[in-house]
């Protein structure tokens, strides 16, 4: 990529600017310039302003015979509630290989949801001068892709209510007469998504007024029961007070009151079936297959059945596209789905990975960033989004900290908001060493996939020479590929080389196939104490609801999906306190949900929440836009 004009050397000082400042000192170039270094024409995407593209699928039709780059996965050790850099290190080992070591380079990242950036812990665009910009644009609205999610999702939610509400009141002839009502010339036609469901039902007539009673009850009456129902409706903000609601409370829903909840919209399976989908038509699959409950026979119900299967595509058809946007130092970026890793799978979609490893062709790099720790993201990534994608990875990349390591240790509590206790800013090799149990598992756990595990160590300015070399040896003595010190966040690109060219050689000496975890055709319970048991869990407990769950899922044909597990990122546990390598735990499996659009059975563990909270003072105390210039302040 040296040859391009987009690269930018840049101009660091120390110490180390806010973000929003280093992000806005940079001018960003416009981003057909960026697609073209891609070699992309405007017929392979769509402006949305000057520095953000949709990318056309139709790009990956055109590039099929092509060969593909080098795939790199980013994970961490298990971090604290500050993070340990992982976004930052994705981007400065893009900005390293592209701007540095001359390689053709695409980052792959999720967008961030406003839960965080207004919340506790800001935006998702990396950090220093290590950078997606323009990083406002980043982390705020993007080109509206979780909008999208939003609109798809509350429309489903609707549309559940509203059937219920209307079979509650109408006779199987009523219902039937308005759901195909005769055209001018008195006929009847069933409309296109209706066919779904004649299909499933088993009925092959395509003429309405053909149907015998007993075929208008069935395909008229989903007879929901409203106690079953698991799909809620969502916004992409921190709301605590909507985690339990009542709805229809209004006179004219004749006293349909149901309690239900909102999730945070990145929790959406629309967000999963956006991250997991490979094409147009396979959204439109994935989308008319989700379930939302229950008939009181027990029957599943799909989006489908409801008829609006094809009006949720449509909302997401923009939103399929991968945007294109650029980092600090003009290497390019696609910036796709958002699905947390804690509560959903928390990748970025495989269509940009797909797209990115096509664009940059054999020699080049896509690195992509799997959320938290590689226990939940990295596991996630080989489990569920490489089964589903066919990519196989050469390299994964484990970010550690001194930090988070001194944590590990048995160091005192690491409080967002609250300043670090003295611990963390002066040397003590020993509680690093104590710690390295985390890393020493991660690395152990994410070898087995049969890729090379490169330990990227993310230098802060307090870590002393003695405490980088103790994680550095233990690293390699954990079986790591290589393990170096990054500093990325205070140089850019110049700051990761060192770990540019490790993952380099780490892709050009894979030895093995991908391994995956546990094979499909094992029970739900199986797969489920095989995560547990590489969390170090001696066994698993489940309640009376997730035992009826597993059973249920289990009659209606689901048990062969992956698992995707609803766990705490800040332990290999469920209990968030419990650091370092804790072993001989019960895992407590309280509920099992299943997200069959997109693919995964989700057991939650403990009691996590699907709608976060925000803090006493918010990120949004800090967020503000200067009035003469237009410019963002305070997003971090």
């Amino acid at each position: 990529m040296s040859s391009t004009t987009t690269l930018r050397k840049l101009e660091v000082v120390s110490p180390v600017p806010a973000d929003i400042d280093i992000a806005n000192s940079v001018e960003p170039v416009h981003i057909s310039q960026i697609a073209k270094d891609l070699n992309l024409t405007p017929n392979h995407y769509d402006l949305y302003g000057k520095y953000k593209a949709k990318v056309l699928l139709s790009v990956l039709d055109e590039l099929e015979g092509s060969q593909d780059g080098y795939y790199v996965v980013v994970g961490g050790i298990t971090p604290t509630p500050l993070g340990e850099g992982k976004s930052t290190t994705t981007v400065g080992l893009c900005q390293a290989l592209g701007a540095f070591l001359d390689k053709k380079v695409v980052t792959c990242v999720r967008q961030p949801s406003q839960g965080p950036t207004f919340g506790i812990k800001g935006g998702a665009a990396g950090g220093g001068y290590s950078q997606v910009i323009p990083m406002d644009e980043f982390n705020l609205h993007l080109t509206g892709d979780i909008h999208a999610i939003t609109a798809a999702n509350n429309l489903l939610a609707a549309a559940i209510d509203t059937r219920i509400f209307h079979e509650s009141t109408q006779s199987d002839k009523a219902l039937f007469n308005r759901l195909c009502p005769p055209n001018k010339e008195g006929k009847r036609s069933f409309s296109d998504v209706m066919f779904r469901r004649l299909k499933k039902l088993g009925i092959s007539k395509t003429n309405p007024d053909d149907l015998t009673p007993e075929e208008v009850n069935k395909f008229a009456r989903l007879d929901i029961d409203p106690d079953s129902i698991t799909w809620r409706r969502v916004m992409d903000i921190n709301d605590r007070f909507l985690r339990k609601i009542s709805i229809g409370q209004g006179p004219d829903e004749k006293g349909m009151v149901r309690e239900t909840a909102f999730d945070i919209s990145v929790a959406s399976e629309i967000m999963a079936v956006l991250a997991l989908t490979t094409s147009l038509a396979d959204m439109r699959e994935r989308l008319g297959k989700m379930v939302v409950g229950n008939s009181k026979s027990g029957d599943p119900v799909t989006a489908d059945d409801l008829g609006v299967g094809g009006a949720l595509t449509v909302l997401m058809k923009d939103a399929i596209h991968p945007t294109l946007m650029q980092t600090l130092e003009g290497t390019p970026v696609l910036v796709h789905a958002g699905p947390f890793a804690n509560i959903a799978h928390g990748n970025s979609s495989i269509v940009a990975d797909k797209i990115a490893l096509k664009l940059v062709g054999p020699g080049g790099f896509v690195v992509t960033e799997a959320g938290f720790g590689a226990d939940i993201g990295a596991e996630k990534f080989m489990n569920i989004k490489c089964r589903y994608s066919g990519l196989t990875p050469q390299c994964a990349i484990i970010v550690a900290t001194i930090r988070a390591l001194k944590m590990h240790g048995g160091g005192p509590a690491v409080v967002a908001g609250k300043p670090l206790d003295h611990a963390y800013l002066t040397e003590n090799v020993g509680l690093v060493e104590a710690g390295c149990v985390n890393m020493a598992r991660h690395i152990s756990n994410t070898k087995s996939y049969g890729v090379n595990v490169v330990v990227a160590i993310n230098m802060f300015s307090t870590d002393t020479e003695a405490e980088l070399n103790a994680v550095r040896s233990a690293a390699l003595a954990a079986g790591a590929y290589d393990a170096v010190i990054c500093t990325h966040h205070a140089h850019g690109g110049k700051g990761a080389v060192d770990l540019g060219i490790a993952v380099q050689k780490a892709c050009e000496n894979v030895t093995q196939p991908l391994k995956f975890l546990y094979p499909l055709d094992l029970s739900i319970k199986e797969k489920i104490e095989a995560i547990a048991k590489s969390y170090g869990a001696s066994g698993v407990e489940y309640s009376e609801q997730a035992e009826k769950k597993i059973e249920m899922y289990s009659k209606q044909g689901f048990s062969g999906l992956p698992i995707c597990m609803a766990k705490t990122q800040y332990s290999f546990s469920d209990n968030a306190a419990a650091k370092g390598a804790p072993s001989g735990f019960v895992l407590p499996i309280r509920d099992v949900r299943a997200s069959i659009g997109a693919g995964f059975i989700y057991p939650l563990v403990g009691t996590m929440s699907t709608m976060p909270g925000l803090p006493t003072r918010p990120c949004f105390y800090d967020i503000d836009i200067d009035t003469t210039t237009g410019k963002v302040t305070g997003l971090s």
